[in-house]
């Protein structure tokens, strides 16, 4: 599978296997080339290797999203659609990153697929933003919270850390969480946005570790010390 190749590429060549085998009586320079030398080469083999991993088939978002320009290169907002005066944007991360797991196994297909979905709806002249925190699922969405916080650009509304996040959503008697996931279902927040955002999410995640390997790559090679010092 896609998402497995990207795990599987990072762990083919465990780092503890740089060792001091062949130079452990060389002199601190010809440690240092070679050191470098062997984690360039790793770099480069795995940079070619997820380079030529087939994406995810492409899969459009709901009819009433767009994508937001320039979403593949940042942390902020995947897609805005309006509702009347107002302006809806979402924003998504995988729960593993969140709530890892003991670390003695690789996330299974039930963790991967586990999402958290940031809802921020704004209306003009206002200058707060009601922002619902959702478990996205294959089958369902379910709020875990629901704010007003200050209207912010970009990824900023997703480390405000100050605003009361309000109360627990289980706490809430059922009407009024009835009435919650009423409110955002009405704007077309809802399971069906899985698909086009599982698939998103995948796509962003391999073009960063490309790049990832790319420039950590190239950050060595120009900052190698030169053979005659």
């Amino acid at each position: 599978m896609w998402k497995r190749a990207l795990r599987e590429a990072t762990v083919r060549q465990p780092w503890s296997t740089i060792t001091s085998k062949s130079w452990s009586s060389a002199s601190p320079p010809s440690i240092s080339a070679a050191v470098d030398t062997l984690l360039l080469r790793s770099l480069k083999e795995h940079y070619l290797q997820v380079s030529k991993t087939n994406p995810p088939p492409k899969v459009n978002p709901p009819p009433a999203f767009s994508i937001i320009k320039g979403a593949l290169d940042a942390d902020g907002p995947v897609l805005i659609r309006t509702y009347g005066n107002e302006e809806i944007k979402l924003s998504i991360m995988r729960m593993a990153y969140i709530a890892p797991g003991d670390g003695e196994s690789d996330e299974n297909d039930e963790d991967m697929n586990q999402f958290f979905l940031h809802v921020d709806v704004s209306k003009p002249g206002q200058d707060k933003s009601l922002h619902f925190l959702c478990g996205l699922y294959t089958d369902a969405l379910g709020i875990h919270s629901v704010s007003l916080r200050p209207k912010l650009d970009g990824a900023d509304f997703l480390d405000d850390t100050t605003t009361y996040s309000g109360p627990h959503f289980v706490e809430l008697d059922e009407r009024m969480r009835d009435a919650f996931h009423g409110f955002i279902e009405e704007r077309g927040v809802n399971e069906n946005l899985f698909n086009f955002l599982q698939a998103w999410l995948y796509l962003k995640e391999h073009r960063s570790l490309v790049r990832w390997f790319k420039t950590v790559g190239t950050y060595i090679n120009e900052n190698r010390p030169a053979k005659n010092s």
